[in-house]
């Protein structure tokens, strides 16, 4: 049988072969393209492929007091990554890290996860490395493909100031963090993130600039060398802060608040700087450095006492008597009741059917405004707040920024509360409660909610009549604007007459707040705060003039007992410090 013939047409020949010159036109047409066209961006391509970037951490602004001395400091900690693409059996090495540095493998599968963003990316597995824990690893680096330590800043306290509440602390940022960010762009995995306090409300001086390196690849991943063609950036350090904080008293009043529950603020009513604060039960300042158990964060978290809570700016409490100079104000203003009418105490007053008593139950007789408030009468306060309605004490009330925040230059304060006829008709109905709230409310009882920051701008109102700036803890040019009251000067000086008679009175209930150093005058008003859960709280505010000069100081002791009894010889305690220290030139 015969085989057909393998013919070709002509025309079929011609098709095929103007398909083979437009193909190769095409491929001539697509070389030129990538060539010369678009050869930058191609170029940038085959770099990302043979170019590895890894990025260094820049240390964080350091926190300074009022005198220059390091208050927040960073030191260099060992840290141990993985570039995961590098790395032989992953299970079997961190097995084997984990007996080198003896930490539990399971801990390093987890910092794992929590920090991988990819194959080449330098991912966390441990940190605080000590020096035989590097040995080891130094030793056995054979075995460990794609296992590199390398240095990064933490967060160190150098001073004896312990202030966590002041300081706050800092967060690792790890890949819930990093993805809840607002300017995520500006932090990777492992940054550290002002979480709480200075470092919180500071943070975009205190980050600092990442650095930035370029090292070649080979195409199994890993480095050969650095990128000589790329340039490379150090990192660029956080800006410092300085605070107001004075160290020597602050670590003074650490140390005299004790075992006691509370807080004490020292300020200067002239800048709003201050000088110290505290607030106990705290924690130690570098408590969240470093990889914190889950078993120590709860012991912290469940605590009864709740050291967690910051109690100047965040605790809530009743007053007492330290806003009587508030009623006595309104009073003044709008009852048109002169300094010195008096009206008899015999230990109670009976309003309606309710019986109101004086803290004073034998009764103090006959007393005026001056001495009502030296001796802090409830009696005559009772009896002349009835001239005035709820919402005018409630606007004097506000005229001092209660009920408000203080704006405070550190983040998560309280507003407190400050009750006037709407939020009353709201609680209680519109007969839900009577003029007997008043009485309350007149010598800081009741439903009256102050924070002790609070207390301290109304003193620095006070004894500056009205110009205090805002409250700061940090030196800046543009504080936010505090309250501004504006009352006759007359109004004025009866306050502080009644202030300072209730240090120099020998009826006065301020008397022990006296260090008696000549040249020093203080003006003070103790105060107990009703409190259901236990024992009352004591508080004390005050302001001292000495060389033209202004220190207030706000003390709150919880379940202190009554008056004046543990604040104010504190307060005689920091007046006497003050002076030793000669903290005369401040800002």
């Amino acid at each position: 049988m015969l085989k057909a013939d393998n013919i070709v047409s002509i025309r079929q020949y011609q098709i095929a072969r103007l398909l083979s010159w437009l193909m190769i036109f095409i491929l001539i047409v697509r070389y030129f393209q990538i060539q010369i066209i678009e050869h930058e961006k191609y170029s940038s391509k085959s770099n990302t492929n043979r170019i590895r970037k890894v990025t260094k951490s820049a240390p964080r602004g350091l926190i300074l007091d009022r005198n220059g001395q390091i208050l927040v400091d960073n030191y260099p900690v060992y840290v141990l990554t993985a570039i995961p693409g590098e790395m032989n059996n992953r299970l079997d090495q961190f097995k084997l890290i984990a007996n080198y540095i003896d930490l539990d493998s399971k801990i390093i599968h987890s910092n794992y996860k929590k920090y991988f963003r990819g194959k080449f990316v330098p991912t966390r597995l441990a940190k605080d490395l000590g020096f035989f824990q590097l040995s080891n690893l130094e030793e056995n680096k054979l075995s460990l493909e794609g296992v590199y330590y390398d240095q990064i800043p933490e967060r160190y306290y150098p001073s004896n100031v312990r202030a966590p509440h002041l300081f706050g602390y800092v967060k690792e940022i790890d890949r819930v963090i990093r993805n809840n960010l607002k300017n995520k762009e500006f932090y990777e995995l492992g940054d550290l993130l002002g979480w709480t306090g200075l470092e919180k409300q500071y943070e975009k001086f205190l980050m600092g600039v990442r650095g930035t390196y370029f090292y070649e690849v080979d195409a199994s991943g890993r480095e050969v060398g650095q990128a000589l063609e790329l340039t490379n950036t150090k990192p660029d350090p956080g800006f410092n802060i300085q605070t107001t904080i004075d160290s020597k008293m602050q670590t003074f009043i650490e140390d005299l608040i004790g075992d006691y529950k509370g807080a004490i603020l020292i300020g200067n009513p002239e800048s709003g700087g201050i000088i110290a604060a505290t607030s106990k039960p705290d924690y130690p300042p570098d408590l969240f450095t470093g990889m914190m158990t889950e078993n120590k964060w709860r012991s912290i978290k469940d605590n009864p006492n709740t050291p967690l809570i910051n109690r100047y700016i965040q605790g809530t409490y009743i007053p007492g008597s330290i806003v009587k100079m508030i009623s006595q104000i309104a009073i003044v203003r709008h009852g048109n009741i002169d300094r010195g009418v008096t009206h008899t105490c015999p230990g109670f007053y009976q309003f309606g059917d309710r019986i109101f008593g004086c803290w004073f139950t034998e009764g103090h007789g006959e007393v005026n405004m001056i001495q009502a408030m030296a001796m802090s009468c409830d009696v005559f306060f009772y009896k002349a707040v009835q001239l005035i309605d709820i919402d005018t004490l409630y606007d004097t009330f506000k005229m001092f920024g209660f009920g408000k925040k203080t704006n405070i230059d550190i983040p998560n304060e309280t507003s407190g509360l400050v009750p006037n006829k709407d939020y009353l008709y709201k609680r209680y109905g519109k007969y839900g409660w009577s003029r007997g709230t008043l009485l309350n409310l007149a010598i800081g009882q009741g439903e009256l909610l102050v924070t002790p920051i609070q207390i301290l701008n109304y003193i620095n109102l006070i004894s500056t009549k009205g110009t205090s700036p805002n409250c700061h803890f940090v030196f800046v040019d543009n504080l936010p604007k505090n309250s501004k009251p504006v009352f006759d000067e007359m109004i004025w000086q009866t306050v502080h007459a009644g202030m300072k008679d209730a240090i120099y009175n020998k009826s006065g209930t301020g008397k022990k707040a006296d260090p008696k150093i000549d040249g020093l005058t203080i003006y003070g008003k103790t105060g107990t705060a009703e409190n259901q859960h236990g024992d009352n709280h004591d508080w004390f505010d005050s302001w001292a003039d000495y060389i033209n000069k202004k220190y207030s100081i706000v003390v709150l002791m919880e379940n202190a007992g009554s008056g004046g009894t543990v604040a104010a010889p504190l307060v005689r305690e920091i007046l006497i410090e003050l002076f030793k220290n000669k903290i005369f030139t401040l800002k």
